[in-house]
């Protein structure tokens, strides 16, 4: 590798007495020598040349000596090792170069066997700082990355090691699936200044949020999130985390939606699909490609989760087995559900904050149970809150005929 050098002198002879002294390292490519003869011209000589390794400068020039230049070099994005040289005794201005950035200073008339040495001592060094700087511009792209998606606890404790992220694992989570109702068509209808603005604000608000659950944010497809807890990082709690993150989702975009139905846009309700299992998780697509994400059935069933909530008029729904693993956890059952592309039935709750719980779920037990009397049960409830798209859906499906606690959805 070459090693480019800047000699900063007004000398006139100086340049030929250099590549004379060094005229088998340039023959072998082992040096190359750029020349200006003072500091005005070595800045440009610096701005077309951006790889330069070394400078080596006089002190007493003309237009600018080789103090300003020092300075001049500080003030530049390009870091370069500047070696000064000074008169002999000439200590006053070898200390202020120094302090403003030398690296190292040598005296004239010049020892060329000294100046060898001091280019490979510096050469060392320059080495060192620029792989010491590789490290950090890496581990800082590492965390760039890392905080699309993790909260930025979690991102700063992976950045050091974000290569363990590579390797797909197995390991239990929790999936949070969030999406907009009827977002496509707004699209086509809303001015894109506003869209724009509209979705920029939401996807921050949400993935704040996410945030403050320790939740990673594995995916964001226009206004759709696919959230993860328990993965990178272990959560013991993932189950409980993601249930309360969904409820606090679940408010800031009712929230959200007020706001901008008041402004004239017909945004509707967010609907999410909460479900906990086992998932191969890791950063899959390749060495440019960097997409952290999870893979497998509970995955799958998260999503179809958030999608039936569209059959019954809820707006969260929550599998058992993420309830089950979730202390204290509230919520309505829904009924056993059979999912598409899934493997049969499973026990899925709404989550709410309903006060009519209590009749609800006794109209529910009637329900399981068989009773004919839960047609009754139901139209209690639904007389008592007509806008309960859950009772509503459950007498319905009851005074057609239907029955038990296992419903399809598509």
């Amino acid at each position: 590798m070459t090693t480019t050098i800047l000699v900063v002198d007004d000398e006139p002879d100086f340049e030929a007495l250099i590549l004379q002294r060094f005229r088998r390292s340039v023959r072998d490519e082992t040096f190359a020598f750029l020349f200006a003869r003072d500091g005005v011209e070595a800045l440009e000589v610096l701005a077309a040349n951006p790889h330069v390794d070394l400078v080596l400068s006089d002190i007493n020039m003309p237009r600018m000596d080789g103090l300003t230049l020092l300075e001049r070099l500080a003030a530049l994005d390009q870091r370069v090792f500047t070696v000064i040289v000074s008169a002999y005794g000439d200590m006053a201005n070898i200390r202020t170069a120094m302090n403003r950035g030398a690296f190292d200073f040598l005296t004239k008339p010049l020892d060329f066997s000294d100046l060898e040495r001091t280019i490979e001592k510096t050469m060392r060094h320059t080495r060192l700082f620029r792989e010491a700087e590789e490290r950090q511009r890496s581990a800082e792209q590492a965390s760039a990355a890392l905080s699309r998606y993790f909260s930025p606890n979690i991102a700063e404790r992976l950045a050091a090691a974000a290569d363990t992220l590579d390797a797909g694992e197995r390991r239990e989570i929790t999936a949070v699936f969030t999406d907009i109702t009827g977002f496509t068509p707004l699209v086509e209808v809303v001015e894109p200044a506003v869209l724009a603005q509209l979705l920029n604000a939401y996807v921050s608000g949400m993935t704040a949020c996410v945030f403050d659950h320790q939740g990673t944010v594995a995916k964001i497809v226009g206004d759709a999130l696919h959230i993860l807890f328990g993965a990178p990082a272990d959560q013991g709690d993932h189950a409980a985390r993601a249930i309360a993150c969904a409820r606090d989702l679940d408010t800031l975009a009712q929230e959200f939606c007020t706001v901008w139905q008041e402004r004239g846009v017909a945004l509707g309700p967010t609907r999410i699909g909460v479900h906990s299992g086992p998932a191969l998780v890791g950063s899959f697509g390749g060495g440019r490609f960097f997409d952290y994400t999870a893979y497998g059935e509970t995955i799958n069933i998260a999503a179809r989760l958030e999608a039936a909530n569209k059959a019954f008029g809820t707006r969260v729904l929550v599998s058992a087995a993420t309830a089950s693993a979730a202390p204290d956890f509230h919520g309505r059952p829904v009924g056993d559900l059979q999912l598409r592309g899934c493997r049969g039935p499973m026990r899925v709750f709404e989550l709410s904050s309903r006060d009519d719980g209590d009749d609800y779920r006794a109209a529910f037990d009637r329900l399981e149970r068989g009773d004919p009397d839960a047609v009754a049960a139901f139209a209690v409830v639904f007389g008592s809150h007509p806008d309960d798209p859950l009772a509503s859906f459950h007498l319905k499906r009851l005074l057609n005929g239907g029955g038990g606690t296992t419903i399809v959805v598509g």
